[in-house]
């Protein structure tokens, strides 16, 4: 896509982890005042994440976010005052074929439910990472036979990132009809229900918000971000993304550590 054909953009839903934050999570001066520019455009900002929506709070509140948020990779959409506009959550077939994948393997598994952090061994790898992203803790169960009906996403956590990648190809077959496994981090594989992914959250809040597809602008980093690259008029890839997420993008911007999501807000989305 050249600059000269970019469509006017009205809305924009940014990844938050490895996008809008630093690879030490903290959220640079310079995207705060590029989102805020943004709005003072008139063009709509949310933000996307595999995180649980009260992982997301303190980004929504400095950001002064005051539109629809996904959590779940899509499987929760949360309104401003915390109620769902929508919610989709894994069938128990494909959560159960899941989990008894993972149990087979070296990773450490999780399970979000009930807005709750779930996991079996608290010495996994990559707990302490997640508490401190979280904010939050987990709760340890000896099994998660009782939340089968209600998970909102299943995670497998691992320091082998190419077994995270072969796990991804030999889940998606066995729960194609129902849901999906993406990696949302080289160390993280994210499974969550077909219908919860963010492309289907972006549009769903671009319809909230009146603005056709073709004016609106996805920004990420990770496997997980491609389903909105694949439904928005604009997307950008961030500079550390792997190879084949940055060519499911129009535009690629400098990564995380540089602030390329301000960067590509200044260069693509405001107006000139």
């Amino acid at each position: 896509m050249s600059e000269a054909s970019q469509p006017l953009i009205r809305f924009m839903l940014s990844d938050i982890d490895g996008t809008l934050l630093r690879p030490d999570h903290s959220l640079s001066q310079a995207n705060i005042e590029a989102v805020r520019r943004l709005r003072e455009a008139g063009i709509h900002f949310s933000v996307a994440s595999s995180r649980p929506p009260r992982a997301m709070r303190q980004q929504i509140e400095a950001l002064g976010i005051d539109l629809p948020t996904v959590g779940f990779n899509g499987a929760n959409i949360v309104n401003p005052d915390g109620s769902l506009l929508r919610a989709h959550r894994i069938d128990a077939a494909a959560a159960r074929t899941s989990l008894e994948l993972f149990a087979a393997e070296e990773v450490s598994v999780w399970v979000f439910a009930d807005d709750q952090w779930l996991l079996l061994d608290p010495q996994g790898d990559y707990v302490e990472h997640e508490r401190h992203t979280l904010g939050y803790d987990f709760v340890q169960v000896t099994h998660f036979d009782e939340y089968i009906e209600r998970i909102d996403k299943i995670v497998a956590a691992s320091k082998n990132f190419e077994l995270l990648k072969r796990l991804e190809s030999r889940l998606n077959p066995l729960i194609a009809d129902t849901a999906r496994a993406a990696r949302s981090q080289s160390y993280y594989l994210d499974v969550t229900a077909l219908d919860a992914n963010k492309g289907s959250a972006l549009a769903t809040i671009a319809e909230a918000l009146g603005v056709p597809l073709a004016q609106t602008a996805a920004i990420g980093d990770a496997g997980n971000d491609v389903a909105m690259f694949l439904r928005a008029g604009l997307s950008i890839a961030m500079g550390q993304a792997e190879t084949a997420v940055k060519t499911k993008a129009h535009y690629v911007t400098g990564s995380n550590l540089e602030d390329g999501l301000a960067t590509a807000i200044g260069r693509y989305i405001l107006p000139r």
